[in-house]
């Protein structure tokens, strides 16, 4: 698969549903995540999450946790939706990074 960088470089898409400007804004909330506590003291629970083995596990909880919470907890909250992208892209690297160790 094209890395996504080279795809933009050779050719413009025409997305139907926004896709570039929900793309740049995923972007932003994930560089914003390694500014918050998550990250203080250089390490992210996460990772030791994974380094532990259960980052699968965790990432889809994760990921059916804000899928649940999304709309009930006041209004139809959108950070409740980058978060469960980015669950699922952190689940995508720890695909990748079993399928390397086996």
């Amino acid at each position: 698969m094209m890395p996504l960088s080279l795809k933009k470089k050779n050719q413009k898409i025409d997305y139907k549903y926004s896709e570039g400007a929900a793309l740049m804004e995923l972007e932003e909330y994930i560089d914003s995540t390694y500014d918050e506590h998550y990250s203080k003291n250089k390490y992210q629970a996460t990772e030791f999450i994974i380094d532990g083995g259960h980052g699968e596990g965790f990432c889809i909880g994760n990921i059916l946790k804000y899928a649940q919470r999304y709309g009930r907890k006041g209004d139809k909250n959108r950070s409740d939706l980058l978060k469960l992208i980015h669950y699922g892209i952190i689940a995508l690297h720890v695909n990748e990074t079993e399928k390397v160790k086996k």
